[in-house]
């Protein structure tokens, strides 16, 4: 049922031309995770003490860090058992990351002062402790993080 859905929405055009979004349906159960990588080294980091800063800004100012978070990242999901085949490797990812000029959707929802945001970077450690895995890089995004919510808890309850 899923390959025909994503056959048909392959299919679909408005004025002749291809929809924007498509479903990709792959035999992988871990190429969601391929995902992680890319949000701890890059949107996650967008969170800083100070404020957001865009995506480029986060994997480019300091690559090798960058680089370093997205391969644990990387080596927590095949812990779990995915294929490096399922993976983005970083320097594609640190090129895509070269045009997203804006910060992170999680950046900017704190930054406006959302209370809850998605946290994959949480969900992330927690996983990686399940296995006997810590990076003290990801504590300290989750650390951010964690404090800017409640930075923005503690403003709610001021105001």
């Amino acid at each position: 049922m899923l390959r025909q859905l994503e056959l048909d929405i392959q299919n679909v055009t408005l004025e002749g031309k291809d929809v924007p979004v498509k479903l990709r349906v792959y035999d992988s159960l871990f190429v969601p995770m391929a995902k992680w990588a890319m949000l701890c080294a890059g949107n996650y980091r967008c969170v800083t003490e100070t404020g957001a800063i865009s995506i480029n800004q986060a994997v480019h100012d300091n690559l090798g860090e960058a680089a370093l978070i997205y391969s644990w990242v990387n080596e927590v999901a095949q812990n779990l058992g995915a294929e490096i085949l399922d993976q983005v490797p970083f320097h594609k990812y640190a090129h895509a990351a070269d045009n997203l000029l804006k910060p992170s959707s999680a950046a900017r929802a704190i930054e406006s002062g959302s209370l809850q945001i998605e946290r994959v970077d949480k969900l992330v450690q927690t996983v990686a402790a399940s296995i006997g895995m810590q990076n003290d890089e990801l504590d300290r995004i989750v650390g951010v993080v964690d404090q800017r919510l409640l930075e923005n808890h503690s403003t709610m309850l001021v105001s």
